[in-house]
């Protein structure tokens, strides 16, 4: 049984492993100057005086390629779900295939353990070597932009991606073992495991750890503005000109006394006394707030960043096995 699903799979297996070598060609070859770019601009820019220029075109390198890996580490789990995961079953059941294992002395669990198995263990392998070679191409880039939190960064980078592969090649599987055809099962792919993702970055990953808060002064360089269209409020903009917290996950920032409280709308009129394009006085405005008041900042720190990779590997590899264990019961009731 196991060679025969593998023969029903090399082709797929093919096409990925070929894909795979062709990237790693692209990396390898754009990977040495990328990193004899960095060895010549990042590396000595701070005995030049020039690291925010240096860093500027640094990150701008090979920028069509950056979009393209990201998007190509991102699509590739939602790619395995729909044209690997849910045709596996759902076509035999559409073409009657199914009948001709199960009367040839193989169990329906033994036939559904195999191609589910052979199937993860290859949908976690493919996104985990891709996922590798562009963490590892990527690398310097991520240390020069120091946002390893990024929503997008986090999800194509490590070893995420291989619980995504998993849970979206067996949500397909799922899919196509409940609705026995393959496009509805394609679509439920898509839909579900783009849902899922979503739900994990604006719900789960947030909410993994409590955040940790930290006070910080006010000064000259905090990026400070009054929200004229609604006056007493202030927003001190989430920046590392004005947060010096590397490779941190900054949640808010807020500007607020030592009781918690945030200024009035008496005090920023007598403070920081409007014009037609903000504080008449924006050095004056910044000083009066910074005698009474200091930045609290909402973070992760950067050192949750393995951490919260593991957690949500675990997450989603948990989910591939739930739908597994119900696949394994559904496939057990009576084929009509």
């Amino acid at each position: 049984m196991i060679r025969f699903a593998w023969l029903q799979f090399r082709m797929q297996a093919a096409v990925a492993a070929g894909a795979l070598a062709i990237v790693a060609v692209v990396l390898a070859l754009t990977g040495l100057d990328l990193a004899h770019l960095y060895d010549s601009t990042i590396a000595s820019c701070a005995a030049h005086h020039d690291c925010s220029t240096a860093t500027t075109d640094f990150t701008d390198t090979d920028g069509p390629l950056q979009v393209f890996l990201d998007f190509l580490v991102l699509a590739v789990p939602l790619l395995i779900g729909m044209f690997w995961g849910a045709p596996l079953i759902s076509r035999e059941f559409e073409a009657g295939t199914f009948r001709l294992a199960w009367t040839q002395g193989v169990t329906r669990t033994r036939w559904l353990a195999v191609k589910l198995g052979l199937g993860a263990v290859a949908s976690a392998a493919i996104a985990g070597l891709l996922s590798l070679m562009v963490s590892c191409w990527s690398s310097q880039l991520d240390h020069v932009n120091a946002d390893p939190f990024d929503s997008l960064r986090f999800g194509v980078r490590d070893i995420v991606p291989v619980g995504y592969a998993a849970f979206a090649f067996t949500l397909g599987l799922t899919a196509g073992l409940l609705f026995r055809r393959m496009l509805p099962a394609m679509l439920t792919a898509l839909v579900g495991f783009v849902a899922a993702r979503e739900a994990a970055t604006a719900w789960v990953r947030p909410y993994l750890f409590t955040p940790l808060h930290q006070s910080l002064p006010i000064s000259t360089a905090t990026p400070v503005s009054i929200d004229q269209t609604s006056p007493g409020i202030i927003k001190a903009f989430e920046s590392i000109r004005g947060v010096s917290l590397p490779d941190a996950w900054v949640y808010s920032v807020q500007i607020v006394d030592q009781a918690g409280h945030t200024p009035t709308a008496s005090f920023l009129s007598r403070a920081c006394p409007l014009g037609n394009y903000g504080p008449l006085n924006p050095r004056g405005c910044t000083a009066r707030l910074a005698a009474t008041f200091h930045q609290l900042v909402t973070y992760q720190p950067g050192s949750r960043y393995w951490p919260m990779q593991w957690y949500e590997l675990a997450i989603f590899l948990s989910l591939s096995i739930v739908l597994g264990g119900f696949c394994f019961w559904w496939i057990r009731r009576p084929v009509i």
